[in-house]
């Protein structure tokens, strides 16, 4: 199945430069061709192929790949997201919405809410798919470096792993480029019904969708003052 977004475009899934680099490759490659006396089919379809990952920023094989890492994930009982954004705000500002973990379920539908008990402890409580309950857990910071990254993890016992790293750098255009990696994996022992709907494809889906949210959210609805966010 394509992966697709809002739009019903195929998804980006290779960053500029690459694309860069593989519009240069495919150039490379029909020229190659034109020069030659034949007509050589391999080397057209390849330097056509190569031109359109470059345009539209779609790799299959790496889509294809990266659907069967998923599902392996999945079977596994962990999920891991990763992605990465540009969003047009300062990285001061952006820093401080992510480290106000109490903003995550404006964007993150998947979170009912997040409780900053301290500095350091937070309180999460995340909804099941089709309404069945929620799992919910404590989570402390464990590493911070003001305006570049933070990390946090679930604390010893609580009943599902999460992870999250999120690091944050200036972009020759005054924005920001946020890299986000967020786990979630069922702790050691036997797997509850409640974590068994939880770690599928789908949520993972969903989990993706939630990060990739922030831009849109960050740029427009909070930028707007709609649904307010804690400063």
């Amino acid at each position: 199945m394509q992966a697709t977004n809002a739009a019903g475009k195929q998804a980006i899934n290779i960053g500029d430069n690459e694309r860069i680099l593989t519009a240069l490759a495919g150039s490379l490659l029909l020229y190659a061709t034109a020069r030659k006396n034949t007509v050589n089919t391999l080397l057209l379809l390849g330097g056509g192929y190569l031109l359109y990952r470059a345009v539209s920023g779609h790799c299959a094989i790496r889509q294809a790949l990266s659907a069967r890492g998923h599902r392996e994930e999945a079977q596994a009982g962990e999920i891991k997201v990763r992605a990465q954004m540009v969003v047009n705000k300062p990285r001061a500002e952006v820093y401080a919405f992510w480290r106000r973990l109490e903003n995550l379920p404006l964007f993150m539908r998947h979170l009912e809410h997040v409780d900053e008990l301290n500095a350091k402890i937070s309180a999460w409580k995340l909804k099941l798919p089709g309404g069945t309950g929620d799992i919910r857990w404590e989570a402390r910071i464990v590493k911070e470096e003001e305006g570049k990254e933070f990390s946090w993890h679930s604390v010893a016992g609580a009943p599902i792993e999460n992870t999250g790293k999120i690091n944050f750098a200036d972009t020759p255009a005054r924005g920001t480029r946020v890299d986000v990696m967020i786990a979630y994996r069922h702790p050691e022992g036997i797997i509850s019904e409640g974590m068994a709907q939880l770690l599928t494809q789908a949520f993972r889906a969903k989990v993706e969708e939630d990060v990739r949210r922030f831009k849109e959210y960050i740029e427009n609805e909070a930028a707007a003052g709609v649904n307010g966010y804690a400063h």
